[in-house]
């Protein structure tokens, strides 16, 4: 255990994760409500995936300009910033429904405003983990240990939420999560940090333009970018169509979606368990490939599942390999990327599963529309596999790649170094 939160000896990551740990939950009582008051408001597969779409597709288009502002300047500041003007969002959400002004317009308004704020705050935060970790062997366990508490907060989150939009409704879950905020602001101004970025006078779209020749340029990181790419717009999206398996297949109501939704927090929790306790990256590529198939074979029994602890148990395993599959491309990219192009890099793995989802979500709902979300789900989960396998053929060409990358950054030279001293603990002294 002690090997497996090592990051928290550094007190800005304690900060960070403790504020972020209590904020996503609040986010994800939110996700899950806005989820359950669209398909309210309009009882429509399509209106459920307009709302997702409006909320992700600032991603696409956005996010790759915030990596290169979190290159530019201090991602302490920006994160701040971002934090600050979530909280405003989910209050406005929290009062337009309190008071019964709410519309599926201004839903959709409001998300796209959390869409442009989070295209921003995504990459900031995936390249500002390494400002917090002194040790940078400690760069893949503080990664694994954001995934659980992104995790953790899956679980709870969507819980909670459940219990509370049947009790008080989804106006309460936008207020929560409104006030959760505060914790992440309070805990980034207790940091101490110095900003080591430097404001560069060439202009925005040099820097964007040097970022994408970089990174696919080299093909580890293109091919990972690739297969995220293909995941997020053709199976991640079934969280989109979760509301129609609790309430149309499953015949439940937000309590059933809260606990389809919690068991693929379990199951991903389980995943980022495994790769905190991981020594080294080597071996990761293997990792996603089984985690990946895992992910597709998941979401295609589930589509089948018509029993209740079925489902769950099949989500468990859908949110493992998709989060093992995440957290480990994330921690690849970062131990490959270059300091000063991090957050570009990082804006597009952000944009990976986040910009191509929005083209999911819309694809999903329209689909569903005709065929049903069971067969909807059952054709995302079959290209999921297809993809890992494509991935897995080209594995070794792209280890052969990468290993000079670890050999100038010592990566490999360490791990050798720790495994010819375990084999020598191994053998036995000769009399």
């Amino acid at each position: 255990m002690k090997h497996i939160i090592r990051s928290f000896k550094y007190r800005n990551y304690r900060l960070f994760f403790t504020g972020q740990s209590l904020s996503l939950v609040g986010s994800w009582m939110q996700r899950l409500a806005i989820g359950w008051l669209a398909y309210e408001l309009k009882n429509s597969a399509l209106i459920l995936g307009i709302v997702a779409f409006a909320g992700q597709i600032p991603a696409l288009f956005l996010t790759p300009f915030g990596g290169v502002i979190a290159d530019r300047y201090d991602k302490h500041k920006i994160l701040i910033f971002t934090q600050a003007f979530a909280m405003i969002q989910a209050f406005a959400l929290a009062f337009l429904v309190l008071s019964n002004h709410i519309t599926i317009g201004l839903l959709i308004i409001l998300n796209i405003f959390l869409g442009i704020i989070n295209s921003l705050d995504m990459p900031t935060r995936q390249a500002y983990v390494i400002d917090m970790i002194d040790n940078k062997n400690d760069l893949g366990n503080a990664i694994a240990l954001n995934s659980s508490m992104v995790n953790f907060a899956k679980l709870a989150g969507p819980t909670l939420a459940g219990l509370i939009v049947a009790a008080f409704g989804e106006g309460m879950c936008f207020l929560i999560n409104a006030i959760s905020y505060l914790a992440v602001i309070v805990s980034l101004l207790l940091m101490k940090t110095t900003s080591n970025n430097t404001q560069r006078k060439d202009s925005v779209l040099l820097q964007l333009k040097e970022g994408l020749k970089y990174s696919f340029g080299f093909a580890p990181i293109k091919y990972l970018i690739l297969l995220l790419s293909t995941i997020s717009l053709t199976a991640i999206p079934y969280m989109v169509l979760m509301p129609i398996f609790a309430k149309d297949i499953l015949h439940g109501g937000p309590k059933t979606l809260g606990f389809l939704m919690g068991s693929a927090g379990i199951g991903a929790l389980v995943g980022v368990v495994y790769l905190a306790s991981r020594k080294t990256v080597l071996g990761l590529g293997r990792v996603i490939v089984i985690a990946t198939i895992i992910f597709g074979v998941s979401l295609v029994a589930f589509s089948f599942s018509r029993k209740l602890w079925l489902s769950e148990v099949l989500l468990a395993f859908a949110g493992m390999g998709m989060m093992i599959n995440m957290a480990a491309s994330n921690t690849i990219l970062q131990t490959m990327v270059s300091d000063e192009m991090r957050g570009r890099v990082m804006s597009l793995y952000v944009v990976s599963f986040m910009g191509f989802m929005p083209f999911g979500s819309l694809l999903a709902g329209s689909l569903a529309n005709k065929i049903g979300a069971p067969f909807t789900l059952a054709i995302g989960g079959s290209i999921c596999v297809a993809a890992a396998i494509a991935f897995g053929f080209k594995l070794p060409s792209l280890r052969e790649i990468a290993r000079p990358v670890y050999i100038e950054k010592g990566i490999i030279e360490q791990v050798e170094k720790g495994l010819q001293s375990a084999s020598q603990l191994s053998v036995p002294p000769e009399n």
